[in-house]
């Protein structure tokens, strides 16, 4: 693990080289963007990320159908190796993460819009703070 990027974007060494990963099916609030775009829970969800993946943490980077997205980002499930913690999973479950279902990457995707549904049934993170009306559960993005 290389460093978090965003909510949902991270860093990681594979061997030699250093890439961009986009962990599949779920969507993080924005903490940057054109014009300084900051979304409600941003910065909450780019904290719950780092926590659960400090800078040295041993990651395993699962691969769905569809490898790489149009910005080139390593498309993957993410994995704690020490205990094989789910990260994308967990950003779900916890409400920092609004589920994004993308075909053919579908591997996880029942399980993460359950995750994130239970969650928004809780009024957990984003959900409790943000209201849900731009980020409806199973939607595109």
């Amino acid at each position: 693990m290389v460093r978090v990027v965003d909510g949902d974007t991270v860093r990681v060494k594979l061997g030699d080289t250093e890439e961009a990963v986009r962990l599949i099916g779920i969507d993080t609030p924005e903490t940057h963007g054109r014009g300084g775009l900051r979304e409600c829970f941003g910065q909450e969800a780019t904290r719950r990320t780092e926590a659960l993946l400090p800078k040295g943490t041993r990651v395993r980077v699962v691969r769905d159908v569809e490898a790489r997205d149009r910005y080139r980002r390593l498309l993957a499930y993410v994995y704690r190796e020490d205990d094989g913690m789910f990260v994308n999973l967990v950003l779900a479950r916890e409400g920092y993460a609004a589920p994004l279902t993308i075909p053919p990457n579908v591997a996880h995707a029942e399980e993460i819009v359950a995750a994130a549904a239970g969650a928004r049934e809780q009024s957990l993170g984003l959900w409790g703070r943000c209201g849900d009306a731009d980020r409806p559960i199973g939607s595109q993005r």
